[in-house]
């Protein structure tokens, strides 16, 4: 093979190359935004499920332990009613247990008042 032939080659191998990173960019700019779009409702979803998880298992400590309207709630007490642990909110946020007779709130909320409430 020629000198010529085999830099023909090689620079068809890179045109080749070229070519299919152009198709796999382009892949990734249409798939990467709908994955955000989708995951962002699952995690408002799994958030305000742990916030029903949270107020049945406060309201239960209340139940169990005669506390009234208003008392304030010690975490480390209602924790104990989870099986494996509190539950974390799926996009960072932390959760606030609030007192008895109020639901708990998520800090996502602050950024996200859509999602994130039970």
């Amino acid at each position: 093979m020629n000198e010529q032939m085999k830099t023909r080659a090689g620079f068809s191998r890179l045109v080749l190359f070229l070519a299919l990173f152009a198709v796999l960019a382009v892949l990734a700019a249409v798939a990467i935004p709908n994955f955000v779009k989708a995951r962002s409702p699952r995690s408002k979803s799994a958030c305000s499920n742990n916030l029903r998880q949270i107020d049945g298992a406060k309201e239960q400590w209340a139940l169990e332990n005669k506390k009234s309207a208003g008392t304030p709630v010690v975490v480390s007490e209602v924790d104990t009613y989870f099986k494996g642990g509190a539950p974390k909110c799926s996009a960072g946020g932390t959760y606030t247990y609030g007192a008895v007779d109020k639901n708990p709130r998520c800090s996502m909320a602050l950024s996200d008042p859509e999602g994130h409430v039970l």
